[in-house]
């Protein structure tokens, strides 16, 4: 693999996602979560925020993404 092929996988895997967002519906036993998309935290800690579709929600929540080792754990 060349230097520069390196880095570019670096800079690619530095570029994931560090949360998700995420809706409720329902509640209790019945609850469900449904993933709308995923979030970068910026620098200044504010947060790039990628929904997918063109849906309307007028609340989420925003989940930090685990290590895969973390979710192997879990």
């Amino acid at each position: 693999m060349t230097e520069t092929a390196k880095i570019e996988n670096t800079e690619a895997a530095n570029n994931l996602p560090t949360h998700v967002a995420k809706t409720r519906t329902g509640y209790g036993k019945n609850v469900s979560f449904d993933q709308i998309g995923v979030a970068w935290q910026n620098d200044d800690g504010s947060f790039y925020i990628k929904l997918y579709g063109t849906q309307v929600i007028s609340n989420f929540t925003l989940y930090a993404i685990k290590p895969k080792e973390e979710q192997a754990a879990a």
